[in-house]
């Protein structure tokens, strides 16, 4: 378990696996920094890459053909639902 100071002077304190916390507390000793500014340094990496994290383009579905079924061109939407489902469910 870890706790640290926050950036308003509180303190929070999180679960973290003993195999971990104790890689990242040698890390930390090897290379002369606290566990904090490691901890610290590691979820400001992670906020960054799933902020800039982009979703993937979507590209549209297009069917090639003459547009609605004469039977559907002035159709409502509930009458094309109506249509689509009928015999299916209630």
């Amino acid at each position: 378990m870890a706790v640290w100071p926050s950036i308003s002077g509180m303190k929070t304190t999180i679960d973290i696996s003993d195999p971990i916390l104790t890689q990242a507390k040698q890390l930390a000793h090897e290379q002369h920094q606290t566990l904090r500014s490691l901890v610290e340094e590691g979820l400001a990496k992670v906020i960054e890459e799933r902020a800039c994290k982009k979703l993937p383009s979507v590209s549209p579905v297009v069917f090639s053909g003459k547009g609605l079924s004469p039977e559907f061109r002035d159709a409502t939407w509930q009458e094309t639902r109506n249509a689509v489902y009928k015999g299916h469910g209630t």
